[in-house]
Parts: C-alpha cells; sequence; structure tokens
C-alpha cells in the first residue's frame, strides 16, 4: 500500500505551477523533486505536509502516518534556542523529559560536535541551522521525510554526512527531496519527479538517468507532435479537392469521401497538445573589462569574526584577471568573511592595511542571504530606483529573467528563494562589473539556471572569487582553489 497517494492534482497561483499530477509514493522512494524557481516544488511540499491546500485533485494518506517537512528557513522563535534544545523541543511534551537520550543520538547521526550542541542557533552556520531543522524533523520518526533544499550552506563535510545518512541511517522511510544539487541528488535519490505545468514526468532513475529520459521523451514527442500535424494537413488538403471536384462532378461519393478525411483530421488537431518547455528565465552577465594585470593583492592580511576574532591570516596573494577562484573549507572557518573583506576593500569605503586593489575594479557582489535586495519595493520598483533605467526596459530584463507581470509588481519579500537569487543575479548584470564576489551563488538557483550561470562566466571570462560547495559548478569554472582549514588558507590543486 501507498503512504502517500497524489490524483490529479493541481496548483495554480496565479499561474497554472503543476496540474494533473498523479504520484504514489512508497516506503523505499527517495525522489528527486525538479523544477525551475517558482514552479511550485515548496507548494507540493507543503501540500504533502498538509500545511496548504492544493486548487484541484486530493492526496491520501496513510492512516496514521507521521510526515516530517524540513524548511528552508529557521523559524523566528527558534533561533534563541540552543541547538540542542531546539531538537529537544521537536519531541512530544510528554516526551522531552525521559526523551533527552534521543535529541543526542540524532545529533551523534548527523555527526554534531559536543561544543556546537549548547550554542544558540542565532550564532551558528547557515550549514549548522539546516542540519538542526533536519534533526528536529528526523528525532519525531517520520514516516515520510519531506526536504527543501537540504544541502544550502552546507560544506562538503556536511554534505557526506547527510548523503550517508539518508543512504544508511533512514531505511524504511520515504522521501521527497526538492533539490538543485545534481551531485547530491545523484547519490541520494532513486526516482525522480520532474514538476511542471503541463505535463509533470516521474522516472525510476536518479536525476541524471531522468534526465537523459526526459529529453529523449521530449524529442519523441515533439517529432510525433509534428508527423500529427503534417498528417491533418495533408488529409485537409486532400478533402479539399475530393470536395472541388464532388462539387463540379455532381458526385455524391466523393463528397461523402471529403467528409470522411475532414473527419479524420479534426480528430487529429484534437489530441495535438503542444509542449510547454518551462522556462524559468535567461541568466546573463557582463564583464566591462580592465587592463590591468593583479587586480587584487594581499599580504597577511588577517580574516576575523565580526567581533574581531581572528578566523585565518590570508597570507601573500595575488588575484590576477581571469582568476575564478573557488574557496572551500568547512562551515564557520571564515570563507564568507574574506568574501566580505574583499568586497569592503573594493568598495572605496574602508582602507584595509595590507589590501591592495588596482583603481580599475568594479566590483559585483552577492551574498548567502542577498542582502542587497531590499525586502519592501517591488522587483520593477528595485531595478527602476537603484539603476535609473526606465519602466519598459525594466519590464523586459525581468521578463527575461522569468519574472512574469504579476511577480514584478510583488514585494521583493513575498518572492521565493530562487526568484530573489535570480533578481539578485540580474542586479549583478546592470552593476556591469569586471570583479565578482560571489557566496554561494548557487544556492536557490534552479538546475538550469546553474548551467547558464556557468557558461555565462566561461564565456565573458570574469574574473571572480567565489565560495560554492555545489561540486558540479565548482569543477565546470575554477581554475584556482583556496582551502581554508586550520585557521590558514593554502592554494591546492
Amino acid at each position: 500500500m501507498s503512504l502517500l497517494y497524489i490524483r490529479n492534482l493541481g496548483v495554480i497561483s496565479p499561474r497554472v505551477l503543476f496540474q494533473n499530477l498523479d504520484l504514489a509514493i512508497h516506503d523505499k522512494d527517495r525522489i528527486g523533486l525538479i523544477a525551475g524557481n517558482g514552479a511550485g516544488k515548496t507548494t507540493l511540499l507543503r501540500c504533502l505536509a498538509g500545511q496548504a491546500e492544493p486548487g484541484a485533485g486530493e492526496i491520501t494518506r496513510r492512516r496514521g502516518l507521521r510526515v516530517g517537512f524540513v524548511e528552508q528557513d529557521v523559524p523566528a522563535h527558534l533561533l534563541d534556542l540552543t541547538l540542542h534544545e531546539a531538537v529537544r523541543r521537536a519531541l512530544p511534551v510528554a516526551e522531552r523529559e525521559i526523551g533527552g537520550w534521543k535529541t543526542g543520538m540524532v545529533l551523534d547521526l548527523l555527526e554534531t560536535p559536543a561544543a556546537l550542541r549548547d550554542r544558540k542557533l542565532s550564532e551558528l552556520s547557515g550549514g549548522w541551522q539546516r542540519l538542526a531543522l533536519i534533526a528536529r524533523v528526523w528525532v519525531a520518526d517520520p514516516d515520510v521525510l519531506l526536504l527543501d533544499e537540504p544541502t544550502n550552506h552546507l560544506d562538503l563535510q556536511r554534505l557526506a554526512v547527510l548523503e550517508n545518512w539518508i543512504n544508511h541511517a533512514t531505511e524504511g522511510v520515504a522521501m521527497v527531496i526538492a533539490s538543485h544539487d545534481r551531485a547530491f541528488l545523484d547519490h541520494c535519490t532513486n526516482r525522480t519527479l520532474f514538476l511542471r505545468s503541463d505535463d509533470c514526468r516521474d522516472y525510476a532513475h536518479p536525476f541524471s538517468r531522468a534526465r537523459d529520459l526526459l529529453a529523449a521523451d521530449d524529442a519523441a514527442r515533439e517529432m510525433k507532435l509534428l508527423r500529427d500535424v503534417r498528417e491533418a494537413e495533408r488529409l485537409r488538403r486532400n478533402a479539399g479537392r475530393l470536395r472541388n471536384v464532388g462539387v463540379n462532378s455532381g458526385s455524391d461519393l466523393l463528397l461523402k469521401k471529403s467528409k470522411q478525411l475532414t473527419g479524420r483530421a479534426e480528430a487529429i488537431e484534437q489530441t495535438l497538445r503542444p509542449l510547454v518547455k518551462t522556462r524559468s528565465g535567461d541568466i546573463r552577465l557582463t564583464n566591462r573589462g580592465t587592463h590591468a594585470k593583479v587586480l587584487v593583492s594581499l599580504h597577511n592580511v588577517p580574516v576575523t569574526t565580526p567581533v574581531g576574532e581572528v578566523l585565518f591570516h590570508t597570507g601573500v596573494l595575488k588575484i590576477f584577471q581571469h582568476d575564478r577562484i573557488v574557496v572551500t573549507g568547512a562551515n564557520g572557518v571564515g570563507k564568507s568573511q574574506f568574501v566580505r573583506l574583499l568586497h569592503r576593500a573594493m568598495v572605496g569605503g574602508e582602507a584595509l592595511a595590507g589590501v591592495s586593489v588596482s583603481p580599475t575594479v568594479v566590483v559585483g557582489y552577492l551574498d548567502q542571504q542577498m542582502s542587497q535586495l531590499p525586502s519592501e519595493p517591488t522587483p520593477l520598483g528595485f531595478l527602476t530606483d537603484r539603476f535609473r533605467v526606465g519602466d519598459q526596459r525594466c519590464l523586459s530584463l525581468l521578463a527575461g529573467a522569468g519574472f512574469d507581470i504579476d511577480t514584478q509588481r510583488r514585494p521583493i519579500a513575498a518572492l521565493s528563494s530562487g526568484q530573489r537569487a535570480r533578481l539578485g543575479l540580474l542586479a549583478l548584470r546592470l552593476e556591469q562589473p569586471n570583479f565578482y564576489l560571489l557566496d554561494e551563488p548557487t544556492n536557490h538557483v534552479d538546475i538550469a539556471g546553474q548551467e547558464r550561470l556557468e557558461a555565462e562566466i566561461l564565456a565573458h571570462e570574469a574574473t571572480c572569487v567565489l565560495v560554492s560547495h555545489d561540486r558540479f559548478f565548482v569543477r565546470a569554472i575554477g581554475t584556482r582553489f583556496l582551502h581554508v582549514e586550520g585557521k590558514r588558507i593554502r592554494e591546492v590543486e
């Protein structure tokens, strides 16, 4: 028996996100949920969790089914709790006093250091906050686990822990995982659901193989559509010729034959369903160029926490034009602080000892929180005010980036994380930089967007320093790799 059975499910908000979705979820399923930004992944998970109602169709749950939903953001009321307490409070009230061992066991499974368990969630990195949310759901013994972008902010070590936990410690628990991490999906799923507005597709394979099958199926469908269109046109031409001859000759037989051919053409035309290809929006970058060869030089500069604690020293480091430097290391070692230090030096508001920046540098900066985006304005208002371009130009740019008219006029705070990420990348393009500082730029960006971002960085030979744990992404674009470990940073192959 299925744990969850979805029949004819659909959501319109206000455009069609998906429709006619049929899906049965069984206890050994690890389903990768794939869709473009704003295309309904989180909405579907919320429907499965019982937190939202679909516009059409029904969801049948096995009696007594326990569904655990790991959302993307930490609820505000948990931020002042310690990691251990935040997980313990996920237990039913009656079990909390005697269930402390269970909390410790779950944290052990996720290899949580003892030193972090008594720290407030607000003091932890985004990666540890993600694992805290997973632990909170897991401690309640779910039968079905819904994970919304579980790999965001996780370093490579934590990614390995998460993958190992999913593959070896969760037997018998079904999962639906919304993710844009291609390597993670290949390692941790055995089914793939492509969520589309017209024709959702489910394959009994991990992402890469399923994507190839989807492409082949779409190509076959397009070829059949073309053949059917040509056949309908041929039948109508023949029907027209027979009708003309029948009218001129007074032949009832030819007129009857003409009517039959027209009927066959109409029957074919009623079955024609053009393939609606999901387009989540284009991503484009620019590179205004520079004649300088060395854009940034650092001489043993300390990288510190906001309160002044030294995390590591940079040593002697030069960043040359066309370098694409990937900074790696565990969560909390100072990667983001290093990027922020470079940004402070480049924007000209702060002179930093030991840092030399070419006067030709024009920086484009994107952080994990997308802090350069305000909350209240709409995307349209933000672009027109920030970049002083006309309304029509902004409307065109936003449409090209995948923002429909309704979305263009929503407050930025109401957009999905993926939509905010795309807006941030569009703002970067309008800055026209020649040096990109990108802190986890692929977080929240859908797979098509990630691949487009890779292509744009390579095509423009953009100089960049970036932090990313996306294994596909860094392999595609990185030319130099800096690893932070043990309060030092070193270049690695």
